[in-house]
């Protein structure tokens, strides 16, 4: 049974969003009405004081009564009071991020006025381990960060769609990839595979449509041209939506961004210990240790460190990673507290294969049957590697300069290097020649010839980030405020000293008899000795070498900054219903073609109301993307005109809910969004001295995305999601218009995550995990003249088996258990992992 609505469910779904709109509207106008007079008719009034231990302001404090829409928030002594209230029995809650919650018990009579005082405790940061045997809360939901909105905002207070992504879920998977992580993100698809390459040789995603890589680290930039290690993972944050005005451009796309939130240092002795083994060779090693320094536990060092050794479940392909990230903590007073965190990442691989499709003429075949490509087959040799070694250090200040106000410094640094051998095979079969097409191998009739295209890659991107941000969270009369103001600067050079490409053979790729193919082919003395691979490139390390000998050699530095500043402000009308509106300022200065600068203007508006306080909420939200887009020429025989560019644009509207029910057990969001992309830049290419550049593009990108965290019995967790996306080029280049871009991905997507864990004595400390993966067809090549190539759809199932107490863990994965072929693609064709068993030990201490 497939994980996901039919393409027909999904489109009779965005057919009625207008009208479900409109009723919502209308609903929340109603209710607004009816809470105005029904206020009236209540007697009683709940005060009382809330503190806390932590030598911290009790001001700001939410208070609420359950299931209804009465709450408020505590004054800067932590008095609170809440009116009108009838008389009843009712459950109060007390919350705020960065404490532990409490709930209380409370019966309040007509005209009362009761008295009911609370202390809350801070839940400062601890290992974020959930014992196997535990099975107590929904440990799998971590939605409250502050690097989302940059403010002390509830996911049910937030206009914005996020998805969390927790370390605890990564271990129940045995994660050792990013790639892997996101998969529990709905929307998310895969692109790209990391290649290594310089200045953008992580891996590609689609999100809502457009691609993006992970590159934000702490909400600061962090940049890798290689497959991250997910060692020192605390939480992946996957923010939906053009999301410029808070983060600008650097590290975002118009579908959003995703955030990787790394451990913290906590105040006590402790860590764990981990080894897991597996399919294709796969050795990995991790530590994660943690020890105050002194004895008032004011400053507290952490380190998490990887070993991973892993072979391709192809010929030839291999993995080999050190990983370190010391972070260090210090309390100097109940003011201020520092934070520094590194990570350290030394990754050595074989580049993936990749097989780059047909852009310029009709495709010869349109699908992986008629190519006829055996995914065993890699085209690589484990002597051609490419070392991506990367380096981020981050380090943060904490201010608080009264009761209302905070401050937070923050400085990034950060580089990447990519140096080894690149290569792809690029689709030659046919050629273009004075507009017609033109057989280039005439003994093919089935499959393609692909030319291997390889180079030495010798580049190194550094980025410096300065953050300066002052958070206020005060009252305006009986309006709250919560508001960042921020400014930032933003540096990034890319030097670029690599060769250029040179040809290593050709790769035959199909149905015909090898020994004609390589007759027709490659032209050889002695066709025999290729026919077992189709392959007459020289893949060893000294024979390549030989051919880079004649290569150009790149000696190329581009440099890229960006003032911002920017200002975002959440208002509480009332309790259950704010507002927020944000704005941000670019200027953009490139030293790239002579150089050119630019002024950037992104705003944010949202809303959110809550019917049932802390329960329930309605949102909508207008947001604002951009791209700064380098000059460009027109060609018109030898005379080349300059052309400078304005910023593209994105706008998006959504509207939904968010649900956190029955005791926080379930967490869901349900959206509907639209993204409409304007002045975007494309090229008229009539011949190779005929080329015109527009600034008139447009598309637009709609979709439906709906999670679940749920926790419906002790020990059963459950996570799933389902995305739909529709995309569409309305405006552009002729071959383009109505076509479906191949960032977009496959329309429908699913994922699916359910773990249980016994609880009775006879089998306590025993687990079951179950679940995996689906996405629809999806058109990696897409356009009027090339035609379409689809890669199939599939759905991958994987399980586990689990064991452990409070001090040790004991893990049995098994992925894809099917072993289906799956692939992914962005005008290219890469295949994934086949069936493959995991086998991890964890000892804490």
């Amino acid at each position: 049974m497939y994980l996901a609505f039919t393409f027909a469910q999904s489109k009779f779904i965005l057919n009625n969003m207008k009208t479900k709109l409109t009723l919502s509207l209308f609903s929340l106008l109603f209710t607004l009405l009816f809470s105005t007079t029904s206020w009236s008719q209540e007697k009683g009034t709940i005060k009382g004081q809330i503190t806390v231990n932590d030598n911290q302001s009790p001001e700001n404090i939410t208070v609420i009564l359950k299931g209804t829409r009465l709450g408020t928030t505590t004054d800067e002594k932590g008095n609170y009071k809440i009116k009108n209230v009838k008389a009843g029995n009712y459950t109060l809650k007390i919350s705020a991020i960065g404490y532990n919650g409490k709930e209380l018990k409370i019966s309040i009579a007509e005209g009362q006025e009761l008295i009911q005082n609370a202390n809350i405790s801070s839940n400062s940061e601890e290992l974020n381990e959930v014992l196997i045997n535990s099975g107590k809360k929904n440990h799998l939901a971590r939605k409250e960060n502050v690097q989302i909105s940059r403010l002390p905002l509830k996911n049910l207070e937030n206009p914005q769609v996020y998805t969390t992504i927790s370390s605890e879920l990564l271990k129940e998977q045995v994660v050792t990839n990013i790639d892997d992580a996101l998969k529990n993100a709905p929307g998310i698809q895969p692109l790209w595979t990391s290649t290594g390459r310089g200045s953008d040789g992580a891996g590609y995603f689609s999100l809502r449509g457009f691609s993006v890589q992970p590159r934000a680290l702490n909400g600061l930039p962090g940049l890798s041209n290689g497959s991250l290690d997910p060692a020192n993972i605390d939480r992946i944050e996957v923010i939906k939506g053009p999301s410029g005005t808070l983060f600008g451009n650097s590290i975002v796309s118009y579908g959003g961004l995703i955030n990787i939130t790394t451990k913290t240092p906590y105040d006590r002795f402790g860590g764990e210990v981990n080894y897991t083994t597996g399919s294709y060779g796969l050795n990995r090693v991790t530590a994660d240790i943690n020890t105050p320094l002194n004895e008032e536990k004011t400053i507290n060092f952490r380190i998490n460190t990887a070993y991973h050794n892993e072979n391709s479940f192809q010929d030839a392909g291999f993995r080999k990673a050190f990983f370190v990230a010391p972070s260090l903590s210090y309390k100097a007073s109940d003011r201020l507290s520092f934070l520094i965190n590194t990570e350290i990442l030394n990754n050595e691989a074989t580049n993936a294969t990749m097989l780059f499709l047909a852009r310029s003429f009709p495709l010869r075949v349109n699908n992986i049957d008629e190519l006829g490509y055996n995914n065993k087959r890699s085209y690589t040799s484990n002597q051609l590697s490419i070392k991506t070694p990367s380096f981020n250090l981050q380090g943060q200040m904490f201010y608080k300069i009264n009761d209302s106000w905070k401050s937070q410094t923050a400085i990034s640094r950060t580089s990447a290097k990519s140096e080894g051998y690149y290569s792809y095979l690029f689709d030659n079969t046919d050629q273009l020649v004075t507009g017609t097409t033109t057989r280039r191998f005439p003994g093919i009739d089935n499959g393609l010839v692909f030319d291997r295209l390889l180079n030495y890659q010798n580049s190194t991107t550094l980025a410096t980030d300065i953050q300066q941000n002052f958070i206020g969270d005060f009252k305006i009369g009986n309006l709250r405020n919560r508001i960042v103001v921020g400014v930032d600067y933003f540096n990034r050079q890319i030097v670029d000293n690599g060769t250029g490409y040179v040809q290593n053979g050709s790769v035959y790729i199909g149905n015909d008899d090898l020994q004609t193919v390589n007759e027709v082919v490659f032209k050889v003395t002695n066709p025999a000795q290729y026919i077992r691979t189709g392959d007459n490139g020289k893949l060893s390390k000294n024979a390549t070498d030989a051919l880079l000998v004649g290569a150009t050699v790149n000696n190329s530095k581009q440099k890229q900054e960006i003032y911002s500043a920017y200002v975002s402000d959440v208002i509480n009308v009332l309790p259950n219903l704010s507002a927020m509106a944000s704005l941000r300022v670019d200027r953009y200065m490139n030293a790239k073609n002579g150089g050119y600068n630019q002024t950037t203007l992104s705003p944010k508006f949202g809303i959110v109301y809550q019917p049932i306080l802390d329960e329930i909420s309605l949102f909508a939200n207008y947001m604002n993307g951009f791209t700064n887009v380098a000059p460009g020429e027109d060609i018109n025989g030898a005379v080349r005109t300059p052309r400078v560019f304005d910023p593209e644009h994105a706008d998006q509207l959504e509207f939904g809910t968010k649900l956190n029910l029955f005791e926080e057990k379930l967490y869901a969001t349900f959206s509907y969004y639209k993204i409409k992309v304007t002045d975007r830049v494309y090229s008229i290419r009539n011949s190779a001295t005929d080329v015109t550049n527009f600034q008139d593009g447009a598309q637009i990108n709609e979709g439906f995305e709906a999670e679940f965290i749920a926790n419906p019995i002790q020990g059963l967790n459950i996570v799933a999601g389902y995305s739909y996306v529709d995309s569409n080029v309305t405006k552009g280049d002729i071959n383009t218009i109505g076509y479906r871009p191949t960032t977009a991905g496959a329309y429908n997507s699913a994922n699916l995550w359910a773990s249980y864990r016994f609880q009775n004595s006879a089998l306590k400390g025993f687990g079951l995990g179950f679940g995996g993966n689906y996405s629809g067809e999806n058109k990696v090549v897409n356009g009027r003249v090339t035609g379409a190539f689809t890669i199939p759809e599939y759905t991958v199932l994987n399980s586990s088996i689990f064991y452990g107490n409070d001090k040790f863990t004991l893990t049995l994965k098994l992925d894809n258990i099917a072993n289906v072929d799956t692939y992914d693609g962005w005008s290219t064709v890469h295949p994934r992992n086949m069936r493959a068993v995991a086998a991890s030990f964890g000892y804490r201490f």
